[in-house]
C-alpha cells in the first residue's frame, strides 16, 4: 500500500458502484453522493455490486489517482448501509486490501506481564 500522508480521511462508499466508472464519474461520485470534494486529498474507496473488486481514488497534490484490486477468491468486507459513507483508519484500509475482516481485527498475541 501507499503511504498516505498525516490527516488523510479514508472514506468507504456505502452500497455497491458501477465498477465500469473512471476517474471522471468516480470523483463526481463523490461530488454528489458524498458532497465531498475529490481534490482535498483525501482517499474514497468504492466496491463493486459482486463485491470482489474495489477501486481507490486519492489525490495526491498532482493528479488523481486510481488503484484497482480484484480478489481471486472470496470478498471484500464492506458495511451493510446502502448510501452515505464509513470513515476508516489508514491501518483499517490495508487490512480491507488484504481481504481481511477490518471492522473486528484478532490479534494473534496478548501481551503478559513483564515481570
Amino acid at each position: 500500500m501507499i503511504g498516505l500522508p498525516a490527516g488523510t480521511r479514508v472514506w468507504l462508499v456505502a452500497g455497491h458502484t458501477d465498477m465500469r466508472k473512471g476517474f471522471d464519474g468516480l470523483a463526481a461520485m463523490v461530488q454528489t453522493a458524498l458532497t465531498r470534494n475529490p481534490f482535498e486529498g483525501h482517499v474514497f474507496v468504492f466496491r463493486g455490486r459482486r463485491g470482489d473488486i474495489l477501486k481507490v481514488l486519492w489525490f495526491d497534490g498532482q493528479g488523481l489517482m486510481l488503484l484497482s484490486k480484484r480478489l481471486e477468491r472470496g470478498r471484500f468486507v464492506w458495511p451493510q448501509a446502502t448510501s452515505g459513507s464509513v470513515s476508516l483508519t489508514p491501518a483499517q484500509l490495508s487490512m480491507l486490501l488484504e481481504g481481511i475482516d477490518w471492522r473486528m481485527p484478532v490479534r494473534t498475541h496478548t501481551p503478559e506481564l513483564a515481570a
